[in-house]
């Protein structure tokens, strides 16, 4: 639920989420790429919403990546999690990008996983 408290802008991406997510979703054979961007992090999720649970994920916060949160580290994490996805067996998969534009950091990330091996 949004809050009447959130900040107009966040409360604008959580409605274009909440838009995206009726027809998203993400399954045994197909399931979804998460992305979420804050102002110091991007995390990656992959997420069977079948089942409820998430499969594989990377993050500049987990993963240690140096370097703030720029395209490049972006990059990185899209790279780490295609390859975990692909050690998990997964190589189809919905790209959900959380409500933010498709530009910059979440461009970045979806165009590297894509190069590592993820279809989408």
């Amino acid at each position: 639920m949004i809050s009447k408290t959130t900040h107009p802008r966040t409360r604008q991406r959580l409605r274009r989420k909440q838009r995206v997510r009726k027809k998203v979703a993400g399954t045994a054979a197909r399931p979804r790429l998460v992305v979420y961007r804050s102002n110091h992090h991007i995390y990656a999720q992959v997420i069977d919403d079948d089942a409820g649970r998430t499969l594989v994920s990377a993050s500049t916060l987990a993963d240690k990546v140096a370097g703030g949160v720029t395209v490049e580290t972006a990059g990185k994490v899209g790279t780490t999690v295609a390859e975990r996805a692909r050690a998990a067996g997964v190589t189809q998969v919905v790209f959900d990008r959380g409500g933010y534009q498709y530009h910059g950091r979440v461009k970045a990330l979806a165009d590297a996983a894509r190069e590592a091996g993820l279809e989408f």
